[in-house]
């Protein structure tokens, strides 16, 4: 494989999940200042929706054959509407601590449906790497509990959050044949249009109630972030790495968002890095590199 390509495929994941560690915060204070988890899942899902489309305006036009429509459809299920409904629902429920505490499980998920689903053998690398990431985010985000939010999470959300995980696991480990086979605007946007046909019916009078001329220019700004940059690109950063790596390695990236919401803990001030933060930090890469590095069935298959 090109090894160029790789590295694209892994920097996209990175960022991808670095936007998404913002997310949380900003998500969730626009979600206390006028907006509800409805409300902002019906902008998530709509805004990338248009957001998609326009671009596909500019790019190579592509054929995307009826059965595969049918695939897209299930994957926009799986991916979007179950994944972005639990977890921004279940965020505005709980605390940002507690929601990305729960984001940890995502890659024990996809080891296991992996396996389950794809025959990806689950090998000693993979598994230590797997704990060592997941061990590492919890480090990180126990450490600065106290000084991100005062805040008691809710079992509620707690559990909408990790089937959100739970979900978009599934849509790695089922629908990554169907995701490579087009380009990243032609997924996405049919993913989205689908998403939004299912979501919409059921928000639009709940999005319609909203106090609109109260809202605070704030809150519009964050919601613009999480369309932009948590939703839209992201979205295209993640095909990029999916097009390239295993389900289980796109997964482990997720230790990411955690470390990221610490990160910006201490340059706003409201946390300080200790010596738990740097054993976390080499626990999270260590356990990346790991997986990264654990054999594939295709490279099991080669060497028997």
């Amino acid at each position: 494989m090109d090894n160029k390509k790789v590295v694209v495929a892994h920097l996209s994941i990175f960022s991808a999940c670095a936007f998404w560690g913002l997310m949380a915060p900003v998500g969730k204070d626009a979600m206390t200042h006028g907006i509800t988890g409805i409300d902002m899942v019906t902008f998530r899902v709509t805004g990338a929706c248009l957001l998609f489309w326009l671009t596909s305006l500019f790019v190579k036009k592509e054929h995307v054959a009826r059965k595969d429509l049918v695939k897209l459809f299930f994957a926009g299920i799986f991916g979007l509407v179950f994944n972005q409904c639990c977890y921004t629902i279940g965020l505005s429920i709980t605390s940002p601590i507690n929601a990305s505490i729960v984001t940890t499980a995502m890659p024990i998920f996809a080891m296991i449906l992996s396996a389950l689903i794809l025959k990806e053998p689950i090998t000693g690398k993979k598994a230590i790497g797997v704990l060592m990431g997941c061990s590492g985010a919890l480090i990180l985000i126990l450490t600065s509990a106290a000084a991100v939010s005062s805040k008691v999470g809710d079992i509620r959300g707690d559990l909408l959050c990790l089937f959100a995980q739970f979900s978009f696991s599934l849509y790695l480990a089922l629908f990554s044949p169907v995701v490579k086979r087009y380009s990243v605007f032609t997924v996405n946007k049919w993913m989205f249009l689908f998403a939004s046909l299912i979501i919409v019916p059921f928000s639009f009078s709940h999005v319609a109630a909203i106090d609109w001329p109260n809202v605070p220019v704030k809150t519009w700004v964050e919601a613009g972030y999480v369309v932009l940059f948590g939703t839209y690109i992201s979205y295209i950063l993640t095909m990029i790495g999916q097009q390239t790596l295993r389900p289980t390695v796109v997964s482990i990236y997720n230790y990411v968002q955690p470390m990221v919401s610490v990160v910006v803990s201490v340059l706003t001030g409201i946390g300080v890095f200790r010596w738990s933060h740097a054993v976390a930090v080499i626990l999270v890469f260590s356990g990346v590199w790991l997986v990264t590095k654990s054999k594939s069935r295709a490279d099991m298959e080669k060497h028997k």
